[in-house]
């Protein structure tokens, strides 16, 4: 059977575990080494990796290229519109394509039911790269990053005040299967989806949603900010009066443990969602977490390839 990484919310506990460990381990094992040299095992090699851009990206794009050659692969990269599926080529025609061509497709999409079309088609394993629902992969480079500063983060508490968007949707399906208690602080109008919520209720996750960001953050191991605004959204003065209350402060950091940390997703907006003194402080994680993008990302390619983890 293929195997695609969608959503969290698809994997077992056990198999997300396995790859957060392997990513750990792939960092490890490499230390020092230059950033083309292949892994240990390799086991991309020979692979091509298809990259299909619909959302314009940084982290996304290097780090699954950079994770493709350290696996000991190649990428083909290109958007959308330089393809004939940004002139109304059928997913599935693209699927059929592009699995007789390379070894696995990851894909940037701005619908989510696209990239499920695409998995539905392709021979060859898909991995979401991003979706106006989910972003699976930031979520698996955000445990490791929490993992490497504060140990399992099995029982610790996250606090996410920013929009309810696809990177809240991913991290309420992490909560269910990492085990982790999850505080969301949000406006009324932006609350993360009803499918995500209704997840976590059914899978007894530990996650509410509560329109004080103070409550959210009292006592938090980690802290979590996301832009106010993101690609696509037509309402960016409504959104900018909306979250004013909801910017992540010094004052705000206070109410959380002495050690908490700050992750961020990046791209950040400096005297918005955080400010300067938080997010280039000394709790601020984020570049560690940005880097960890390659590593999450070699994991889940290697998973999908079907290879042993390194952490065995």
């Amino acid at each position: 059977m293929t195997r695609h990484f969608l959503d969290i919310s698809d994997l077992t506990g056990e198999e997300l575990r396995a790859i957060v460990d392997d990513a750990h381990a792939r960092k490890r094992l490499r230390l020092g080494w230059p950033k083309g040299k292949p892994d240990v095992d390799a086991p991309g090699k020979d692979r091509v990796l298809a990259m299909i851009f619909q959302k314009n990206s940084t982290r996304t794009r290097f780090s699954f290229d950079a994770a493709i050659r350290q696996l000991g692969g190649q990428a083909i990269i290109s958007t959308a519109n330089d393809m004939q599926l940004g002139r109304g080529e059928p997913v599935e025609d693209t699927a059929r394509v592009l699995s007789r061509m390379v070894d696995a497709i990851m894909i940037r999409a701005n619908e989510h039911d696209d990239v499920l079309r695409l998995a539905k088609t392709s021979e060859v394993p898909v991995v979401n790269g991003l979706t106006n629902q989910s972003h699976p992969c930031q979520i698996i480079a955000d445990i490791m990053t929490i993992e490497e500063h504060r140990g399992a983060i099995e029982g610790k508490v996250l606090a996410w005040v920013s929009d309810g968007n696809n990177v809240c949707n991913s991290l309420i399906h992490a909560a269910a299967r990492f085990g982790f208690t999850l505080r969301i602080a949000c406006p009324a109008g932006y609350k993360p989806s009803t499918e995500a919520m209704v997840f976590a209720s059914e899978s007894r996750a530990h996650v509410t949603v509560t329109q004080d960001p103070e409550e959210a953050v009292r006592g938090a191991d980690v802290v979590l900010a996301d832009t106010w605004v993101s690609m696509g959204d037509l309402d960016h003065d409504e959104r900018l009066e909306a979250f004013q209350s909801y910017q992540v402060n010094a004052e705000l950091m206070k109410l959380a443990k002495p050690d908490a940390l700050f992750l961020h997703c990046l791209p950040a907006h400096r005297g918005e969602e955080v400010t300067e003194d938080v997010i280039d402080g000394p709790q601020s994680v984020i570049w560690d977490e940005a880097e960890n993008r390659i590593h999450a990302q070699k994991a889940i390619l290697a998973w999908c390839f079907g290879a042993p983890s390194l952490a065995d």
